[in-house]
Parts: C-alpha cells; sequence; structure tokens
C-alpha cells in the first residue's frame, strides 16, 4: 500500500536519499545538516548518538565499533523504507566504525520534510531501524577490564 500524506504534490524530492555512509573517520554534523537541506522543507530532524561514559552501571573507557560488508547496503535499504513511509525530502545517514572514545560521535541520522512532526516521525524510525537492522557491532571495554559486545549475534 502507497503511503498517504497530508498535503497532496508534498512528496519527495527526486533522490532524497542525500548521504549514505559507514566512515573509520570522524562524522559531520556540519555535512549531514548541509545534506539533507530542502526549501520545500518545513522541518528538519537530527539526531547524533554520542559515546557515553556508562553503559549497565559500568563506566565505559572505550569502544570499538566494527560491520559486516553489507552495512551500507542495509542502510541504504532502510531508508528506502523510510523515504516509502513518510513525505521524506532528503535523508542522510552516517555510521562511524574503528575506535571511538567517549564523547565522540558514533551515528548521525538527518530527515528534512515538508513539516516538523513528519521529519521527528521519520528521524525516529530511521535510527530505531539502522540500530535494529544494520550489521554494525559494538565491542565496549569497561574500567574494570570486563568488556562486552552489544549487537552481535
Amino acid at each position: 500500500m502507497a503511503p498517504t500524506f497530508d498535503h497532496p504534490g508534498e512528496r519527495t524530492a527526486d533522490e532524497p536519499i542525500k548521504l549514505i555512509g559507514v566512515r573509520e573517520t570522524a562524522l559531520s554534523l556540519d555535512e549531514v545538516f548541509r545534506a539533507v537541506g530542502d526549501d520545500a522543507a518545513g522541518g528538519t530532524a537530527l539526531f547524533v548518538g554520542t559515546v557515553r561514559n556508562h553503559d549497565g552501571g559500568a563506566d565505559v573507557d572505550k569502544l570499538g565499533y566494527s560491520c559486516h560488508p553489507s552495512a551500507e547496503a542495509e542502510m541504504r535499504r532502510v531508508a528506502e523504507k523510510v523515504v516509502a513511509a513518510f513525505p521524506v525530502r532528503a535523508l542522510a545517514a552516517v555510521h562511524r566504525v574503528g575506535d571511538l572514545g567517549v564523547g565522540d560521535l558514533a551515528v548521525v541520522v538527518a530527515v528534512s520534510c515538508p513539516h516538523r512532526g513528519e521529519a521527528f516521525e521519520a528521524c525516529r524510525k530511521l535510527i530505531d531501524d539502522l540500530k535494529h537492522e544494520v550489521p554494525i557491532w559494538k565491542h565496549q571495554t569497561f574500567s574494570d577490564g570486563t568488556e562486552e559486545w552489544v549487537g552481535a549475534c
């Protein structure tokens, strides 16, 4: 079933998926925000995931992200589902792999839509589905010397 929208004619730009990437280098909020700029969008939602200093009551020293070779293609598949379900004008998503420290950006996603409510909903769907469906795994190292894998099968 095709999605319906409150405002006829307010559909996506020709290619609404502007940026998809899995990177070993630092992520840029400005790059992602610029990628979703669209004069027809009244709302832009941006989500930034950072490395926090704790998890499950334990102090986190560092973590590393690794991914399956299909991760970027899976990110695009998730993005295509979001574009099909919401009136997305532009969408961008990048995820970091490699070793990260506390405070580093791990993932940045953004969506622009004709209205703010749609942008919020689409952005939330995008990050939630990326976390659940894209084969990216986190290896946490804790201050007490223990470690754990998160998201690995």
